[in-house]
């Protein structure tokens, strides 16, 4: 019974992760500038945290993941990025 249960579980569990959607970033300007946060994370972390971030808050998190983390973007381009991810994963 319990051998059965458990094989009814794995199957539930596999057919959800069949079903879930590839995350793609939005086609956009900018774009070419979040190839550096996957270098760290997925794009889902992108989607995750969109739902309450401004650009003021992109920036803020841009920059924690650079100088904490060491995150491969070049200063010059946290404003562009910040701008892309507020734009297009943002709160208005």
């Amino acid at each position: 019974m319990r051998a059965l249960i458990a094989a009814l579980l794995m199957g539930t569990v596999a057919l959800a992760l069949a079903q879930e959607a590839k995350v793609q970033l939005k086609d956009a300007p900018g774009k070419e500038k979040a190839g550096a946060c996957v270098a760290c994370h997925s794009v889902d972390y992108i989607q995750m945290n969109s739902h309450f971030m401004t650009k003021a808050g992109w920036t803020a998190s841009i920059n924690k993941m650079i100088n904490v983390f060491g995150a491969p973007v070049a200063k010059e381009d946290v404003d562009a990025l910040a701008t892309y991810l507020a734009q297009n994963y943002g709160v208005p």
